[in-house]
């Protein structure tokens, strides 16, 4: 399928002023043509390599729509991803204003940070990615869309970065050996009530297969994972909405917890 250069560049600057703005924008859906998936990775690339060229640097992955739950939610039927950079990284110990962010949601996961590349012409598969992989930690992405009301299908959040905001992550590492990924229980509180629930396995059944996926994926586009990157692995449960004032907390078990808050409402 050829990529429509002049739509890629009409969809680019739509969500560019939409984040200039601070305004969400109509889908770019119509800019493209219909199920494009590389003409929306072109889209999602004009934005990283503008913010790289302005000073950020990719420090990761972040795998979306491998939750059945979450593709529900949204309305698509395969898992997509984005890359991170060095500015979404927020910690646990200081609130986030959510006036950097459009129409957040939230969603706990389990992060991968990789000890060696996964960049082989062989096929990697859940064993390659267990044996580049350093440890793991538990984290909360912190979704959002520069589409209104989260209007989307795969071109336009594949176009939008996989929809990425922010991320935290928890800071006790714990190694892969011993750990039952698909087996492990989620939980995310906002406050002391229950809002979302989920397991490892609906996370493409292992999140060990959904980050051989990304990684299969990444190389085959000519951006393998390197040593170093931290990966998103994908929900584990239903992503909530967030509002200012919210506190939330996530338990994976065998993995740990993570925490964020969120204060403002302006930016």
């Amino acid at each position: 399928m050829t990529t429509d250069v002049s739509g890629t560049r009409v969809a680019s600057l739509r969500l560019a002023s939409a984040r200039a703005e601070r305004r969400p924008c109509a889908p770019v859906r119509d800019l493209l043509p219909e199920g494009d998936i590389a003409a929306a990775y072109a889209v999602q690339s004009v934005w990283v390599r503008e913010r790289v060229a302005a000073g950020a640097t990719a420090v990761g992955r972040k795998i979306g729509l491998t939750n059945p739950a979450v593709q529900r939610q949204l309305g698509v039927d395969r898992p997509d991803f984005g890359v991170l950079l060095d500015d979404m990284a927020c910690s646990a110990y200081a609130p986030i204003d959510i006036g950097r962010l459009l129409q957040p949601k939230i969603e706990a996961e389990i992060a991968f940070v990789l000890a060696h590349d996964l960049a082989g012409d062989g096929a990697i598969g859940p064993a390659e990615v267990a044996a580049a992989t350093g440890h793991v930690v538990a984290a909360l992405e912190i979704v959002d869309s520069r589409i209104a009301d989260w209007d989307i299908r795969i071109v336009d959040t594949v176009a939008d970065n996989a929809s990425s905001g922010l991320f935290v992550l928890g800071d006790k590492p714990v190694p892969l050996d011993g750990l039952d990924l698909p087996s492990c229980a989620m939980s995310l509180w906002r406050d002391h009530e229950v809002v979302s629930q989920g397991h490892g396995s609906d996370c493409l059944g292992d999140p060990l297969t959904a980050v051989a996926w990304l990684a299969t994926t990444s190389r085959d586009l000519g951006y393998p994972l390197r040593a170093g990157e931290v990966v998103l692995s994908g929900a584990l449960g239903p992503m909530v909405p967030v509002s200012p004032g919210d506190r939330f907390r996530a338990s994976v078990t065998g993995v740990g917890e993570v925490s964020a808050a969120f204060s403002g409402g302006t930016s």
